[in-house]
């Protein structure tokens, strides 16, 4: 019996780490589908506002034909930004910051857009036009909360990864930090415009 108990020994503590892991391994799993799910979130947010950008063009177009140079830097702007991809298995920092920069592109160039058509009172008092501006203004603020849950996944799950034993194991996992939206210059905030104004008469 005592030349089997090392083996014995072994065994069990195979079967308690495997244990371990396994657990370990579906925990971490959990947040990080959590995470993922509401970096899904974000994506659909920040995809609502750039399928409304078309329509604010097209309509602001009959309005303001003397403003090509705008329309054409929103559209470039909304080009830039759809084009890039985010895996969300594997957030990096920097796949990240280029993702926000473009999307800072969109909302600078969105407030430039906003601020030129306060010179059109006819476009304003556009029932459309307004609506889509109300809609966007919801869009810019439903960003800014998905956004914020998604930092709180990514907290959730950062936090644990780095707690002791986990970290030991995270990585042989497969399980690495997630980065975190961070507030850069306007890009935490919806495009400067006084909704309030909009359709009244100047």
């Amino acid at each position: 019996m005592k030349k089997w108990l090392p083996i014995i020994i072994i065994l069990g503590l195979i079967l308690i780490i495997g244990g371990y892991l396994a657990s370990l391994n579906n925990k971490l799993v959990e947040l990080d589908q959590k995470a993922t799910a509401q970096w899904a979130n974000v994506e659909s947010s920040y995809q609502r506002r750039a399928d409304l950008i078309p329509n604010i063009v097209s309509t602001a177009k009959g309005y303001a034909e003397f403003e090509q140079e705008t329309l054409v830097a929103v559209t470039e702007a909304r080009s830039k930004a759809t084009s890039i991809n985010i895996d969300p298995s594997n957030i990096t920092p920097e796949q990240l910051a280029q993702y926000q920069q473009a999307q800072a592109g969109v909302t600078s160039a969105l407030s430039r857009l906003l601020a030129v058509f306060e010179r059109y009172p006819d476009l304003k008092a556009n029932e459309n036009f307004k609506e889509l501006i109300n809609e966007l203004e919801r869009t810019e603020n439903r960003i800014n909360v998905e956004r914020n849950r998604f930092n709180e996944e990514a907290r959730l799950f950062n936090t644990e990864i780095h707690k002791f034993p986990t970290k030991l194991f995270a990585g042989m996992l497969g399980f690495h930090e997630k980065a975190y939206f961070k507030a850069d210059a306007g890009s935490e905030k919806a495009p400067e415009v006084n909704f309030d104004d909009l359709g009244k008469d100047d």
